[in-house]
This record gives C-alpha cells, sequence and structure tokens, in this order.
C-alpha cells in the first residue's frame, strides 16, 4: 500500500524501559542495529498497527507497554534503488512513519524475538536514548535524529538533552553502551551494513 507520492505507511517504536534507555534489535543475519518498526497495513490505524508490529517485532503484548507519546506528522525518508526490488523502482520512493514512544511496564523477560515464524531480529539491547547512530543504515538516520528529538521531551525523566550534541562529540557505539545491557551477540564493525529482507525486498526498509 503506497501513496500517491510512492510512500509506504508505516510506524516505528522507540521502547523505553525504567531507565529511560531505549530498545535496540539487531536486523537478523546482519550487523546493522535499529527500532522496531513495519507496515500500516489497509484499514489499519497506525496505533492497531504500532500493536501489532510490537508483537510480531519483539513478542510484547499490549498490556506490556504504556504508550506515552507519539510524532504529529509523518516522517519519510527516501529509499535507494540500490535497495528496492527492480520490479517495485519508478513508483516506490521510500517509508512515511508515525513513531510511538513507549514504556516498558512489563518485564526484561516479556521480550521474545521468537514470537513469530519470520523473526526480525536475532539480538536486542538496552542503549542511551542519546546514542550515537552509527549503527543504522545511513539513510534513516535523519528521520532517526527527528523523532528521537521530537519525542524527547515527553521522556519521564530530565535525560532528554542530547548531551553529545550539546558537547559535539560523536563517540562511537561501544564507547557509549556498556557490554551488560546486550542479550545476544553485539558486532558492531565500523562498516556496519543493512541488507534488504530476503523475501519481502522493501517490506521492511
Amino acid at each position: 500500500m503506497l501513496d500517491r507520492d510512492g510512500f509506504r505507511p508505516n510506524v516505528g517504536i522507540v521502547l523505553l524501559n525504567q531507565k529511560n534507555q531505549v530498545f535496540w534489535g539487531k536486523r537478523i543475519r546482519t550487523h546493522s542495529w535499529q527500532f522496531p518498526q513495519g507496515g500500516i497495513d489497509r484499514g489499519e490505524t497506525p496505533e492497531q498497527a504500532m500493536i501489532r508490529e510490537l508483537h510480531e517485532e519483539i513478542g510484547l503484548q499490549r498490556e506490556h507497554v504504556r504508550i506515552v507519546a507519539r510524532t504529529r506528522d509523518w516522517l519519510r525518508y527516501e529509499v535507494p534503488d540500490r535497495f528496492i526490488r527492480r520490479d517495485s523502482r519508478g513508483f516506490y520512493k521510500g517509508q512515511k512513519q508515525i513513531w510511538f514512544l513507549l514504556q516498558l511496564v512489563g518485564h526484561d523477560w516479556d521480550l521474545n524475538l521468537r514470537a513469530t515464524d519470520h523473526p526480525e531480529f536475532d539480538a536486542w539491547r538496552w542503549n542511551d536514548y542519546w546514542v550515537p547512530l552509527d549503527a543504522v543504515v545511513e539513510f534513516k538516520r535523519e528521520v532517526y535524529v527527528t523523532a528521537l528529538t521530537e519525542l524527547a521531551r515527553y521522556l519521564p525523566r530530565s535525560e532528554h538533552r542530547n548531551r553529545f550534541l550539546r558537547q559535539g562529540i560523536r563517540p562511537s557505539m561501544s564507547e557509549s553502551v556498556g557490554e551488560d545491557s546486550c542479550h545476544g551477540p553485539l558486532d558492531l564493525p565500523p562498516d556496519a551494513s543493512w541488507e534488504p529482507d530476503s523475501q519481502t525486498g522493501n517490506e521492511h526498509v
């Protein structure tokens, strides 16, 4: 389902724990880390799509989270041609997203990357809210910054100020995130890359 400009409606999820750390998932069989996201099906509202994707990608149910906020407008990113299936080129441009900020009210053990037969992630971890985005595929980074900045005002505590941007510092992912919060393998080489879904091509770009 594309809009008239060639963008597929999509939702993104920023999930907080009680320390205001955010959930990051490692795309299965890649070195790319990202937030949960997925397309909005025909007839779904963004909130309904978010709840469905929350379960499909990380195994959580509606009762495990509290909806804190959402972005006001659609945020768009274009996907480079090399990541688009050949039969979709020319009319598919990218994603337009509504981002949700959620608070986990359940427990870490409620998370389940194998909730469906088609998992999106093979590892997960909690990161600082403003961890540098060098492990995110490049064409998504601007949307991530925009979404995190808009949603930061709703953080439960005072961690909404981006100390890295304020101080002009861009430490590496390894310097910013401790190993003790990793659930699964952590492998973030300098050339961290992204690969399209092998079955759907651009479905989860």
